[in-house]
């Protein structure tokens, strides 16, 4: 009884080690594959939905678009052609995410008051409605939107959040 407990012991070592073997070959062969340079526009970490939207840009029914930061920066993402606002969205929050999570580290960003501070725009449009799609907007592949403060207009004679906040912050330091 003794000498088949060791011997199942020994086996589910052998396992054990043959498994993480296994393992440390296949985390090194997808870093391999992730850090050539034909697959660049690959994320480290891909999830199925990334490589099946690469995979469809390859195909002609994705498309890829250029995203325009305030600093003049700019970033591409990829999108089906069916993608809606929101889809751009949280496409945008991934990329950002991951740019700085590689470069910085762990580094939150309250992604809530960006949206309320700032808008995407294209061709001088403000997009709005997150449940639009992107073609209603124009948006093509290799179409370019960007980054443009989110200011209600003069005609609803309401302040932008961020208008009204340095207003009464104002206030208070006079007091």
């Amino acid at each position: 009884m003794m000498m088949e407990s060791s011997a199942t012991k020994e086996e589910e070592v052998g396992s054990y080690n043959s498994n993480n073997v296994k393992r440390a070959k296949l985390h090194s062969t997808l870093a391999a594959l992730v850090d050539d340079p034909i697959l660049a526009d690959v994320p480290k970490k891909p999830t199925l939905s990334d490589v099946d939207t690469l995979i469809s840009l390859e195909m002609g029914s994705a498309m890829r678009i250029s995203v325009l930061k305030l600093d003049g920066t700019s970033f591409d993402v990829a999108l089906m052609n069916s993608a809606t606002l929101k889809d751009l969205k949280l496409a945008i929050k991934r990329k950002v995410n991951d740019m700085e999570q590689s470069k910085m580290g762990h580094r939150h960003i309250s992604w809530k008051h960006i949206w309320t501070d700032f808008c995407l725009s294209h061709h001088n449009q403000k997009l709005l409605d997150d449940n639009s799609r992107l073609q209603d907007f124009g948006i093509r592949n290799n179409s370019q939107v960007q980054f443009v403060p989110y200011i209600v207009s003069k005609s609803s004679q309401k302040h932008s959040k961020r208008r009204r906040h340095r207003f009464f912050h104002g206030l208070n330091q006079r007091a």
